[in-house]
């Protein structure tokens, strides 16, 4: 089970492209809770059914078997709650994603290192070929993660064409392939950015492609000032070298060909994968009904503002703005996208698959729109949601 971790964060395509990358780093976040109640059930039993085992803990005296097992469960205990607190705690995040990709690959080689010491694991040829079999798989998804993929990284970088101020404190980085074909990738979905350092030093950070999937010679991203790295963007300089790891994500309208009209629910910077969708259905000619629910505190902190005004003269497209502070002569939606607002914009009917609704934006604002579509009677399979904050 620590060994899935692995798995699930390594960036597979073939592993997140059923379920959506947010999805998959959930199912990290409460697979390894339970990994690690099952690990320390282990010395705990030990201890239950003869404290004599607690002898085991003073690392001065206990075998070496013991102490890598002990140092092991320690550093698992650290790398969790350096997880789950990280952001009570104001740790940086680059820094945070080092620490946890040491501690991680501690507690991997520790346990293996006190399995192999305590012998019991290995008195049989079944047991030597799988453990053996599984250090292997281990070791070359380690090598995967941490050499070869950094390796093809380098192979296809990019170059900043242009760096575009957005309202609402965002800016837009436009990148150009160098001497490669870029990537394809489907309207919605994100990649990961690496700037100002190699891949072999950084994972990057997670950002939605902005642009349409139907241009193909460059790749446009819209990212707001939040962090140390985001507010780092507008400094990119052109020509300077970036790479780009993706597509990842399943948030995206191309998954659900069959949908007779789409609807658009996005708060604040929620509204980057939904216009390269919107623009994507523009450059496609796209007659379906469209709908965008775009909420935001003032209309003049709302990203693309000036664009999506001009987005129905190009789609069969509807404009709903929601303002948490509207101007004192708005005539439109005011306070927060709510069950009465949703019930006035989505059609009425509720027949399953005939209408696709996306939802991205800040968590409290996804879960309150979930839970209201729901109450609507919108069938569950009908709502699609993309959350930002995959750590």
């Amino acid at each position: 089970m620590v060994g899935l971790q692995f798995v699930l964060t390594a960036r597979i395509k073939v592993i997140k492209a059923p379920y959506g990358s947010d999805i998959v780093y959930f199912f990290h976040h409460q697979i390894s809770i339970i990994t690690f109640a099952l690990i320390a059930a282990h010395p705990l039993i030990l201890f239950v059914f003869d404290p004599r085992y607690l002898n085991l803990l003073n690392l001065v005296t206990a075998p070496w078997a013991a102490r890598f097992g002990v140092v092991a469960i320690f550093s698992l205990i650290a790398l969790i709650c350096f997880s789950i607190w990280r952001k009570n705690w104001k740790i940086e995040y680059d820094g945070w994603k080092i620490w946890h990709g040491i501690l991680a690959i501690g507690v991997m080689a520790l346990s293996l290192v006190h399995i192999e010491l305590r012998g019991y694991y290995l008195n049989t040829l079944w047991k030597q070929l799988f453990w053996g079999i599984y250090g292997i798989f281990w070791i070359g998804l380690l090598a995967w993660v941490r050499v070869i993929k950094p390796l093809l990284l380098l192979r296809k970088p990019y170059i900043v064409e242009k760096v575009l101020s957005e309202r609402g404190n965002a800016w837009t980085i436009v990148l150009r392939a160098i001497n490669h074909n870029g990537l394809r990738f489907k309207p919605g979905q994100f990649a990961w950015i690496t700037a100002w350092e190699s891949p072999f030093r950084s994972y990057g950070h997670p950002f939605s492609f902005s642009g349409s999937a139907e241009e193909r010679s460059l790749l446009s991203f819209t990212i707001k000032e939040l962090g140390d790295f985001t507010a780092s963007i507008k400094n990119l300089t052109q020509g300077q070298h970036v790479y780009v790891d993706g597509p990842y994500g399943a948030f995206s309208i191309d998954r659900h060909p069959h949908s007779k009209e789409l609807v658009f629910i996005a708060g604040g910077i929620g509204i980057t994968p939904m216009m390269s969708m919107l623009r994507t259905l523009a450059d496609r000619g796209d007659s379906r009904p469209l709908t965008l629910i775009y909420a935001n505190k003032t209309l003049e902190t709302a990203t693309f503002l000036e664009e999506i005004q001009e987005l129905p003269e190009k789609l069969n497209l509807k404009v709903v703005h929601v303002l948490e502070y509207p101007p004192a002569d708005w005539s439109g939606e005011k306070g927060f996208v709510n069950a009465d607002i949703l019930r006035r914009y989505l059609p009425a009917e509720r027949i399953p698959n005939r209408v696709e609704i996306f939802v991205c934006g800040p968590g409290p604002m996804m879960n309150a729109v979930e839970k209201n579509l729901t109450e609507i009677g919108i069938p569950f399979g009908d709502f699609h949601s993309e959350r930002f904050d995959l750590v």
